[in-house]
């Protein structure tokens, strides 16, 4: 089993940064991909950026040169910096892990219960 806690979410204005944490315990490698993905109310889950098992990193296109994901795997926690925050950018943020891969994919094993990002205009 593993578990993740994400925290950091709130309020903020658009231009704004925050800086969300994952947590994560349980039976895991160090190095086990990690994924942020966001849902907004009426919308899918989308993935919005990941660090594979080599930290090698993906962000889509929205959020790419304004998000950065990082690892401190001393503390087994993973980051997702969002800087320039916009409107659109307002949803639940999840994150997640899947065992055994290299990435995390579109349909990992363990999700976190997530942590509201609010971005007034």
């Amino acid at each position: 089993q593993v578990q993740l806690v994400e925290s950091g979410g709130g309020l903020v204005q658009a231009g704004g940064s925050l800086r969300l944490s994952c947590a994560v315990s349980g039976r895991f490698r160090s190095n086990t991909p990690i994924g942020w993905f966001r849902q907004a109310p009426g919308k899918e889950r989308e993935l919005v950026a990941d660090i594979s098992w080599t930290d090698g990193t993906y962000y889509r296109d929205s959020v790419r040169g304004r998000f950065t994901i990082s690892r401190d795997s001393a503390k087994n926690t993973v980051y997702l910096q969002m800087n320039s925050l916009k409107p659109e950018d307002t949803a639940v943020y999840y994150c997640a892990t899947a065992l055994g891969r290299q990435r995390v994919g579109v349909d990992p094993d363990y999700w976190g219960q997530g942590t509201q990002v609010t971005v007034s205009s």
